[in-house]
């Protein structure tokens, strides 16, 4: 493992004392702060980050690992908890909503992005950071017996398109920021190599998987090991395709979606992913974050900060609100659309640090520190404020 010149001079396991320590006392202190436990770990990060105490160090090529495979279990239990049967049952409105809930954020963010001085590649990855969503409050519908309520349903619909067609625009701005802006004949190439990909993702390996899990994932063990192989099979492929793997990884999600359902070997592999996994990948996330330099952001580029929090909420709530009139739905159930789709964490923070460290021959990243840094202002402040605006209007509605 190697070590940053400032860090403390920890030996290995004392690291990962610290890190399992870490892991088990964050959401207990996010719980008593009333945030959520996502950014309990990015605080932490920060705090025991390269640029604060430096007690684990920022180039650790095991942490690093961990990250990634933290980085692509998120979006691959994105693609898992999608329920597929109510999609299909309402297709076409989630298939409204989803385009209408991705427009209006993209434009949003690609005016934001060009008003800020950001080129039109690195304001149309902006624009795909705000259009997709995480349904970090749907536990509480669940809770309240509203799963199956149809503005809920058309909502989680409507996550499968917002968040494929956001990585589908990161694949393209990546590499169109490595290898140059592309010909017209070029750009026709890549786009049919993503359509070939998600082809080959959903369903050929979505039947493979499925036959795969009836012939030899009889057991917990061999489920369990499957689900894995099909996330590095998937983040892979997309690699080798110049893609990024985060795409893999969630379409991967959506290809064995059904074949694991609400089996054990499901469960066990979202705790442990939960448990470890993704939380080092947030904690690394963490490490990104100079203080110094957040702080500044949020004092010289606060029109910036402003800009992006307010464009998210005003489109997505926006968006919420002319789909749901056209279908004659309520206020209330308006609300509870365009609360659902505010909080900004799995897809937008994973593509935001792929949109950080993607540098072209020049050295220049496609997005900035300051953009790093405002979207996790974004993250933070829709993480916190989309449940409790879901949990006031869950309190208004009621199943049919």
């Amino acid at each position: 493992m190697e070590i940053d010149a400032a860090s403390i001079h920890l030996p290995l396991m004392a690291r990962f004392a610290i890190v399992m320590f870490l892991l088990l006392a964050t959401p207990y202190i996010a719980r008593r702060l009333k945030i959520p436990a996502v950014v309990g770990y990015i605080l932490v990060g920060i705090l025991v980050g390269p640029h604060v105490l430096s007690v684990l160090p920022g180039n650790s090529k095991v942490g690093e690992f961990f990250a990634e495979l933290g980085k692509l279990l998120l979006m691959f239990f994105v693609g898992l908890e999608i329920d597929m049967q109510q999609f299909r049952e309402h297709r076409r409105k989630s298939l409204v909503f989803g385009l209408a809930t991705f427009a209006l954020p993209m434009a949003a963010g690609v005016a934001i992005g060009l008003v800020f001085g950001y080129s039109m590649l690195s304001a149309i990855l902006i624009g795909s950071l705000l259009a997709s969503h995480t349904l970090i409050a749907y536990p509480l519908v669940m809770q309240a017996g509203l799963a199956k309520y149809l503005p809920v349903t058309v909502t989680v619909g409507a996550t499968i398109l917002t968040d494929t067609l956001s990585l589908l625009v990161l694949a393209v701005c990546v590499t169109t920021h490595k290898a140059g802006f592309m010909s017209p004949t070029a750009l026709a190439i890549q786009l049919a190599e993503l359509a070939l990909f998600i082809f080959i993702m959903v369903y050929v390996l979505g039947r493979t998987g499925r036959w795969l899990f009836a012939r030899f994932g009889r057991t917990d063990e061999a489920s369990f090991a499957l689900m894995l192989i099909i996330v590095g099979i998937g983040a892979a492929l997309a690699e080798t395709l110049q893609l990024e793997g985060i795409l893999g990884a969630f379409l991967a999600g959506i290809a064995v979606n059904e074949a694991v359902r609400d089996t054990p070997a499901k469960e066990k592999i979202e705790f442990l992913g939960n448990a470890f996994f993704i939380p080092c990948f947030f904690i690394v996330t963490g490490f990104l974050i100079d203080l110094k330099v957040f702080a500044a952001t949020l004092s010289t580029q606060a029109a910036l900060v402003a800009a992006i929090v307010a464009g998210l909420m005003a489109s997505k709530w926006m968006a919420a609100e002319l789909v749901g009139r056209v279908w004659k739905f309520s206020a209330n159930d308006r609300g509870l659309m365009g609360s659902l789709t505010f909080p900004q964490v799995a897809a937008t923070l994973a593509t935001a640090i792929v949109g950080y460290q993607a540098m072209n021959t020049a050295g220049q990243r496609l997005l900035d520190e300051r953009m790093l840094n405002a979207v996790l202002v974004l993250v933070i402040v829709t993480s916190v404020v989309g449940p409790i605006l879901t949990a006031r209007f869950l309190r208004k509605v009621a199943p049919n």
